[in-house]
C-alpha cells in the first residue's frame, strides 16, 4: 500500500512538474509574441502611412496626367483639324492649278487662232497684215460671242458671213478691195456700218421660239449690225419638234442644234460636225479667258497665303508636343503602383502573420489557464496522498529496522530517480520548445523567400514591359515615318490621277447624254411599236371572231369572202342549189387545215418586217458611207494643213539644234492618199549626205528625233511632257543645245526629265531624288532650287 501511494505522488510531483514546464514555456511564447506584436505594430504603422502618402501622390499624378492626355488630345484635334484643311486645300489648289493651267493652253492656242486667222481665207489674212489699210477694223466672228448651248446654231446660220470685215464707211471697203485687186489675193466682204443705221427694223416675236438677239452679246455700237443680221431670227427650243411654216415674211427659225435652218422660201440643214461652233467669238472669248486667268491667278495667291498660315500653324502646334510629359508621369505613376503593391503585399503579409500570433497567443492562455487548473488538482491529489502515506509510516515505523532502512534506502534511490527524471523532463522540454521556435522561425524565413521570388518575378516581368513598350514606340516611329514618306510619295501621283480621273468623267458625261438621248428615241419608238402592237392583235381578234362565225355558220373562209365581189342576180332557189352543190363539194374536199391562214399571216408579217429592216440597213449603210467620206475630206484637209506645218515647225527646231545651213525635211510618200502614205524623215547635218535616218550617229538620231518631238508639240502645246533620259546618247556640246530649247519651251508648259547628266541636272529648276535607305526599300526626296534664287546660295537640280 505505501509502495502504490508513493508511485502515486512520484507520478503526481513528476506530472506537477511537466505542467509547470510547459506553463513556463507558454508565458515565455507568449511574452515573445506579444514583444514580437509591438515590434511589427511601428513597421505596420510605417507601411500604412508610406501608402497613404503614395496614394495621394498617385492621385495627383493621376490628375496632372489627365490633364495632359486632354492636352495632347487637343493638339491632336487640332492637328487633324488642321491637316485635313490643309488637304482640302491641297486637293482645291490642285483643282484651280489644273483649270488655270487648262484655261492659261485654252487662252494660248485661241491667241495663236486669232493672230494667225486660223480658217479664214487667204485675203483676209492678206488685209489683216497690210499696213496701208485699217488693221483695227474686226471681222464679224471677232463682235460676236454666244453661250455655248446656242453656239451652233448661231454659227451655222452666219457661216455665209463670219469672214466679213466690219468697216465703217464705203471708203474703207474701198481701199481693202482695190488692195486685194492689186495684189491679186482674192475677195473679201464688208458690212458698212453707216449704211445699216437706216435699214434697222423693229424687232418681232414669235410664240414658242427664243429671239437670236437675246443669246448674242456685243458691244452697243454695233446694235445696227446685229440687228439688220438677226432681228427676224428665232431659235426653237425643242429639237425634236417638226418645224411648220411660219406664215410671215422675212422670218428665219433655227433648231437650237443648229441642224436646220428655215426661211420664208428656203430650207437648209444635215449633219452638225463635231468642230462646229469653234469658229464664232474668238476674240470675245479670249477677254473672258483673261478675266477668268487673272481671277484664278489671284485665288491661287491667296490659297498659297492661305497654305503657308496652315503650315505655320502645324508647326507650332508640332513643337507644343506633351508626349513626353505624359510617357514620364505613366513611369512616375508605374513606379509607384508597384511600390504600392510591394507594400499592400508586405502589410498583407504582417497582418496575416499578426493574426496568426495574435490566434497562438489565444490559444496559449487557454492552455495556461488549463495547466493552472490541472496543477491546482494534483496539488489537492499529492496532499491528499501525503497524509495517506504519513499514516502509513506511522504505522510502518512501528515495523523492523530492516525494513525501516531499506525502506529509506529505497526512498533515498527513489528520490534520486525522481530528481533525475524531473531534470530530464525539464530538457525534453526545453528541447521541444527550441524545436518549435525553429519551426516558427523557418516557416518566417520560408515566407520571407517567397516575397522575395515575388518581388523579384514581378520586376523582371516589369523591366521586360518596359522594354517591350520601348520597342514598341520605336516601331511606331519607324512606322509613322514610313506612313509619312508613303503619303508624301501618294500625294505627288495624286493630281495626275485626278486630272486623268475628271478627263475621263467629262467623256463619260458625254457619252452618257448621248445614250440618254438615244434611250429616249428608242423608248418612243417603242412605245409606237407597241401601240401598233395592241391595234393589230385587237384587229385580228375581231377578224378571227368573225372568221370563226362564217366558218361555223356557213362554213366559208373569210379572205375569200372579202376577195370575191357579189352581183346578186339569180333567184332564191338558184342560190340555194349552188349552195348545195358547193357544200357537196366541200365535203369532197376532206379536211382544211384551220390554221393556214394564220400561219401566212404570221410568215407575211415577218417577211414584212425582214423587208424593213433590209431597207433601213441600206439606208444606214449608203448614210454612213456619206459620213466617211465627209470625215475622209476633212481629215485629209486638216491633216495636209497640220503635216506642212509640222513640216515648217521642224525645219526651224532642226536648223536651231545643228546650224542654220543643216537640212532636213518631211516627205509624203504618197501625197494621192495622205491618210494612209508612209513619211519619209530627212536629216542633212553639215558635211553629210546619209541615205537614211540609220547612217546617223547616236546623238544626230536624237537630235533629230527630239527636233520632230517639239515640231508636234508646237502644232499642239501639251501642259506638261515628259522625257526619259533622251540626253543619254548626247556629248556635252549636244547636251547644252538640248537645254537650251528646253528652256524655251518650259516657259509655255512644264516639263519632266528623268536623266543621269550632271548637265541636264544642272539646269532644272526641281530636283527629285530617289534613294535607298535600306535594301528593297525606295524612296523620294525633293528639293525646290527655286526657293534659293533669292538668297543667292546656288541655283541646280536634277530630276
Amino acid at each position: 500500500n505505501q509502495q502504490e501511494l508513493e508511485k502515486d505522488i512520484t507520478q503526481l510531483e513528476k506530472q506537477r512538474a511537466i505542467n509547470a514546464n510547459q506553463v513556463i514555456n507558454k508565458k515565455n511564447e507568449l511574452e515573445k509574441g506579444k514583444a514580437e506584436l509591438e515590434s511589427r505594430a511601428e513597421e505596420v504603422s510605417a507601411i500604412s502611412s508610406r501608402l497613404q502618402s503614395l496614394r495621394e501622390e498617385e492621385q495627383q499624378l493621376t490628375v496632372l496626367l489627365d490633364g495632359f492626355q486632354k492636352q495632347e488630345g487637343e493638339r491632336q484635334r487640332k492637328l487633324d483639324d488642321l491637316s485635313s484643311a490643309q488637304e482640302n486645300l491641297r486637293k482645291e489648289s490642285g483643282n484651280l492649278n489644273r483649270s488655270l493651267d487648262a484655261h492659261k493652253n485654252e487662252f494660248q492656242l485661241t491667241k495663236s487662232l486669232v493672230d494667225s486667222l486660223e480658217g479664214f481665207p487667204e485675203s483676209i489674212k492678206f488685209l489683216k497684215k497690210n499696213p496701208d489699210w485699217n488693221k483695227e477694223a474686226p471681222l464679224l466672228s471677232d463682235l460676236i460671242y454666244v453661250e455655248e448651248q446656242y453656239r451652233t446654231a448661231i454659227e451655222n446660220y452666219l457661216e455665209p458671213l463670219l469672214n466679213y470685215y466690219v468697216v465703217k464707211n464705203k471708203v474703207e471697203a474701198l481701199t481693202a478691195i482695190s488692195l486685194l485687186k492689186k495684189n491679186l489675193k482674192g475677195k473679201a466682204n464688208f458690212f458698212v456700218l453707216d449704211q445699216l443705221e437706216s435699214n434697222a427694223s423693229s424687232p418681232k416675236n414669235l410664240a414658242g421660239c427664243i429671239p437670236a438677239m437675246e443669246v448674242v452679246q456685243h458691244d452697243p455700237e454695233f446694235n445696227s449690225l446685229f440687228s439688220f443680221l438677226l432681228n427676224n431670227v428665232f431659235i426653237h427650243p425643242n429639237p425634236e419638234v417638226d418645224f411648220l411654216p411660219i406664215g410671215e415674211d422675212n422670218v428665219t427659225l433655227i433648231s437650237e442644234k443648229g441642224d436646220l435652218i428655215l426661211g420664208t422660201n428656203s430650207l437648209s440643214g444635215g449633219s452638225v460636225g463635231l468642230f462646229e461652233g469653234k469658229k464664232i467669238g474668238r476674240k470675245k472669248n479670249l477677254e473672258i479667258l483673261g478675266e477668268k486667268i487673272k481671277k484664278e491667278e489671284e485665288e491661287a495667291r491667296r490659297l498659297d497665303v492661305r497654305d503657308k498660315e496652315l503650315k505655320e500653324q502645324l508647326i507650332l502646334l508640332k513643337e507644343q508636343n506633351f508626349v513626353l510629359e505624359i510617357q514620364r508621369l505613366q513611369v512616375d505613376i508605374q513606379q509607384l503602383a508597384k511600390e504600392k503593391v510591394s507594400l499592400e503585399t508586405k502589410l498583407e503579409n504582417f497582418q496575416q502573420f499578426n493574426a496568426g500570433v495574435e490566434k497562438n497567443m489565444a490559444e496559449i492562455t487557454e492552455l495556461l489557464s488549463g495547466y493552472e487548473i490541472e496543477i491546482s488538482d494534483i496539488e489537492k491529489q499529492l496532499a491528499e496522498k501525503q497524509l495517506a502515506l504519513n499514516e502509513v509510516r506511522q504505522n510502518l515505523a512501528k515495523a523492523d529496522t530492516i525494513y525501516r532502512q531499506a525502506s529509506e534506502q529505497l526512498s533515498q534511490v527513489s528520490n534520486v530517480f525522481n530528481e533525475k527524471n524531473i531534470a530530464f523532463i525539464k530538457q525534453q522540454n526545453k528541447v521541444s520548445s527550441v524545436q518549435q521556435e525553429c519551426t516558427f522561425k523557418e516557416k518566417q524565413l520560408k515566407e520571407a523567400k517567397e516575397q522575395l521570388e515575388s518581388s523579384t518575378a514581378q520586376l523582371a516581368n516589369s523591366d521586360v514591359e518596359i522594354a517591350e513598350i520601348i520597342d514598341q514606340i520605336e516601331i511606331l516611329e519607324k512606322t509613322l515615318q514610313e506612313d509619312y514618306a508613303t503619303k508624301s510619295a501618294q500625294q505627288d501621283n495624286l493630281n495626275a490621277f485626278e486630272e486623268a480621273y475628271f478627263e475621263m468623267r467629262s467623256r463619260i458625261n458625254g457619252l452618257e447624254d448621248d445614250i440618254r438621248k438615244k434611250s429616249k428615241i428608242r423608248n418612243d419608238a417603242q412605245l409606237a411599236i407597241n401601240n401598233l402592237r395592241d391595234k393589230y392583235t385587237q384587229v385580228k381578234f375581231e377578224v378571227t371572231s368573225i372568221a370563226q362565225r362564217l366558218r361555223i355558220e356557213f362554213e366559208v373562209e373569210v379572205n375569200e369572202l372579202l376577195k370575191e365581189q357579189f352581183e346578186v342576180s339569180e333567184s332564191q332557189e338558184e342560190l340555194q342549189l349552188k349552195v348545195e352543190r358547193m357544200k357537196n363539194r366541200l365535203d369532197n374536199y376532206g379536211e382544211i387545215n384551220p390554221l393556214a391562214v394564220q400561219a401566212f399571216d404570221e410568215m407575211k408579217e415577218r417577211y414584212d418586217s425582214i423587208s424593213q429592216q433590209r431597207n433601213d440597213i441600206l439606208e444606214a449603210k449608203e448614210s454612213l458611207i456619206e459620213t466617211i467620206k465627209e470625215i475622209e475630206e476633212t481629215a485629209t484637209m486638216q491633216f495636209l494643213e497640220s503635216f506642212e506645218k509640222v513640216r515648217v515647225y521642224f525645219i526651224n527646231v532642226f536648223r536651231s539644234l545643228f546650224t542654220a545651213d543643216d537640212n532636213c525635211d518631211l516627205i509624203l510618200l504618197d501625197p494621192e492618199n495622205p491618210l494612209e502614205s508612209k513619211i519619209e524623215i530627212i536629216a542633212k547635218p553639215k558635211g553629210k549626205r546619209p541615205q537614211t535616218i540609220n547612217q546617223l550617229s547616236g546623238g544626230e538620231k536624237t537630235l533629230t528625233a527630239t527636233a520632230l518631238l517639239f515640231a508636234l508639240y508646237l502644232l499642239k502645246p501639251a501642259p506638261f511632257c515628259i522625257f526619259d533620259e533622251v540626253d543619254a546618247p548626247l556629248d556635252d556640246h549636244n547636251i547644252s543645245k538640248f537645254n537650251k530649247i528646253i528652256k524655251k519651251f518650259s516657259k509655255e508648259s512644264q516639263f519632266i526629265i528623268v536623266t543621269h547628266n550632271k548637265l541636264t541636272m544642272a539646269a532644272v529648276d526641281t530636283i527629285y531624288g530617289v534613294y535607298m535607305p535600306e535594301q528593297g526599300v525606295s524612296s523620294v526626296t525633293q528639293v525646290d532650287f527655286r526657293d534659293f534664287e533669292h538668297s543667292g546660295i546656288f541655283e541646280a537640280a536634277a530630276v
